[in-house]
């Protein structure tokens, strides 16, 4: 874990950083971005002493990084920087192998670890080890940048704009290798960026600075539905959630106080119900827990003759449902595969929490098409 407590930092007339404090939790990824000038490099160098504040403390899982030696807190942080930061004299061996060798690490346990690095970022041993970077592409560079900065297998790494010069073809390769490594290996990652996109594909969190102050910090999800404020909202771009329909959840869409009925209700009471509540279906629960039984639907009663019986009688079991924290993604395919025009909400002890219907879903989807025919999309 990484804490700032009110870090500022300022250089003779310009202050860069404003009293920010926030945490990076381990074995989270948090992306900082924000425009050039707002303070977001700085900070990341402040993690290893690259750059020292001018006020406030950062703590390592609760210790002042103060406290502890420069040079063994920066070879115990892994570092990846846009330029790679290779040796060019050294080979891309001698590259990955120099922390470990300084550390007096055994020669098999160093060669172990070189191999195991390689194969982590997708090069070939025989083919790359002995070349010299600038015998390598731009994305090969950077992989051997990031295989250097795992090699001791730090709790931490620091990745200051790591991809941004590479071609977009080969930047989205290693956000997806990164990705892949952080769902394995947890470290805990500081990645800045000034690419929102970028942000979003990798990060659990997001840190949105401007002028040297956190205007917002949330995860991905809150940061595309519920931007702060104006400036947020237009740093994200207001349709780019439409880039990324996986964080339109189910609870943000659904209807959240569908019409139901309880199983000994009359089939005569249900058909006045639905004619009252203008809906084709009701949805049956149990009394007190509010469990979801089955749906009733319209066409199933209007053949009944006598209309005294009971809802349980004529309600289906086998329906589909979904969960809050499904996606659009999920109820499109349940609406489309199984040919409803409504889809019940529930947790996960299957009690009632809201209802998709295919108008709610054709309303949220034509926003889309709003917001451009508006002007308003990114």
């Amino acid at each position: 874990m990484i804490r700032f407590e009110r870090i500022s930092k300022r250089y003779k007339t310009k202050q860069v950083l404003n009293e920010v404090t926030f945490t990076v939790n381990s074995g989270s990824l948090v992306a900082v971005i924000g425009e050039s000038g707002c303070g977001k490099t700085t900070l990341l160098k402040m993690i290893n002493r690259l750059i020292k504040p001018t006020s406030g403390m950062i703590y390592i899982d609760d210790k002042s990084i103060n406290s502890i030696d420069e040079v063994a807190l920066r070879r115990s942080i892994g570092y990846v920087i846009q330029q790679t930061g290779l040796f060019p004299h050294m080979t891309v061996k001698e590259n990955i192998e120099l922390i470990p060798k300084l550390e007096k690490r055994s020669k098999e346990d160093i060669s172990k670890n070189t191999e195991k690095m390689m194969q982590m970022v997708g090069l070939d041993c025989k083919e790359f080890l002995n070349r010299y970077p600038t015998e390598l592409s731009g994305g090969q560079q950077q992989r051997v940048g990031v295989a250097r900065a795992f090699a001791t297998d730090p709790d931490i790494i620091l990745m200051d704009e790591p991809f941004s010069a590479l071609d977009p073809m080969t930047r989205s390769d290693l956000q997806d290798q990164l990705v892949q490594l952080q769902s394995k290996l947890k470290k805990t990652i500081v990645f800045v960026t000034h690419d929102m996109d970028e942000a979003i594909k990798i990060a659990d969190m997001i840190c949105i600075m401007k002028d040297g102050d956190i205007l917002q910090y949330d995860t991905p999800e809150n940061i595309l539905n519920n931007p702060k404020d104006e400036f947020v909202s237009s740093f994200v771009g207001k349709n780019r959630i439409w880039s990324s329909p996986e964080f339109i959840k189910v609870s943000d869409i659904m209807i959240e106080n569908p019409v139901t009925a309880f199983r000994d209700l009359s089939v005569l009471k249900c058909i006045d119900k639905m004619r009252q509540n203008k809906v084709d279906s009701l949805l049956i629960v149990e009394r007190e827990s509010r469990r979801l039984s089955g749906i009733v639907k319209a066409g199933k009663l209007r053949g009944v003759e006598d209309r005294a019986r009971l809802a349980e009688e004529y309600m289906s079991e086998d329906f589909p449902f979904l969960l809050p924290d499904q996606c659009i993604l999920d109820a499109l395919k349940i609406v489309t595969e199984n040919h409803v025009s409504t889809v019940p909400v529930v947790d996960e002890q299957k009690r009632l929490v809201g209802l998709i219907t295919r108008s709610s879903l054709v309303t949220t989807l034509s926003q889309q098409y709003f917001d451009y025919e508006g002007g308003e999309a990114q």
